[in-house]
């Protein structure tokens, strides 16, 4: 496994492809883990970035203190069979100078994009430049990260880009509970209150399973749910169109119920598809 630091040494490489590229902010854990696998399976090269990109932050955000532990991620990204660890520095990705950005309308502006209005300016400024560095073929992201995915999809497919997007399963803990780097900031507390996220996604499933199609009553009976854990303070609660994001009335298709949540401090997002 090699660790590169400059463009210029990611570009001087003769990898054998196809090549997969995992794109992450470090502190990984079992469902980054899953994304190297399933690139490890599908492409003779695996490259996984690690950058805590400063533009998808805003100003009241935790940049300062998102965790970091790069000598641990390298461990696991050796034993999951990486090739090249690619760890730009800010400068490195953003020389003095730097001024252009890669937006996507319409997709970014609602959910995560309504609560955090400059975080997906950076998500794909930031995506779009590792596309470029590093040419991959095939580019995993988690669905946990299910606008995001969308967004990614939508910039690639716009620009052109000659390249997959490949989905990949969210992945939990036993009770429930999306993994995310975040979920280190959870207290003990506030740990046991976070598997809400899931039980209310999990309810507006069996409400959907036994033929509710009301997207309004499935919303109220998750917002109820979520309301009787005293830890969390809701940001949204969504169930929309899978392609544009709007808000459905009746599902007809298929919908993406999507949900933020304040566990104290952390905001934990979470989601599945129904239908």
């Amino acid at each position: 496994m090699k660790v590169i630091e400059t463009i210029a040494g990611i570009r001087g490489l003769q990898l054998p492809r196809p090549v997969g590229l995992v794109p992450t902010m470090g502190y990984l854990h079992a469902g980054h883990i899953s994304l190297v696998k399933q690139a490890k399976a599908e492409n003779k090269s695996v490259v996984v970035s690690i950058f805590v990109n400063p533009t998808q932050f805003g100003p009241k955000e935790d940049l300062t203190t998102y965790p970091r532990d790069i000598p641990r991620d390298l461990t696991m990204l050796k034993k999951a069979g990486t090739d090249i660890v690619f760890i730009p520095s800010v400068k490195e990705m953003y020389p003095d100078g730097y001024d252009s950005w890669v937006e996507v309308e319409n997709l970014q502006k609602r959910l995560e994009g309504a609560s955090r209005p400059t975080h997906f300016k950076g998500v794909t400024t930031v995506v779009a430049k590792l596309f470029n560095i590093v040419q991959a073929e095939n580019n995993y992201f988690g669905q946990k990260d299910a606008q995001q995915l969308l967004v990614i999809k939508k910039m690639a497919k716009d620009l052109n880009m000659n390249l997959n997007v490949i989905a990949c399963p969210t992945v939990r803990e036993p009770d429930g509970l999306a993994m995310s780097s975040r979920n280190t900031y959870l207290t003990p507390a506030q740990r046991r209150a976070a598997p809400v996220l899931y039980k209310s996604l999990q309810m507006a499933k069996q409400l959907y399973d036994k033929g509710e199609r009301d997207a309004g009553k499935i919303r109220q009976a998750m917002i109820k749910l979520l309301q009787t854990e005293p830890e969390g303070q809701i940001d949204y609660v969504s169930i929309a169109d899978t392609g544009t994001l709007q808000e459905l009335e009746v599902i007809q298709g298929q919908a993406l119920v999507s949900l933020a949540v304040k566990i104290g401090k952390p905001r934990l997002i979470d989601n599945i598809i129904l239908g």
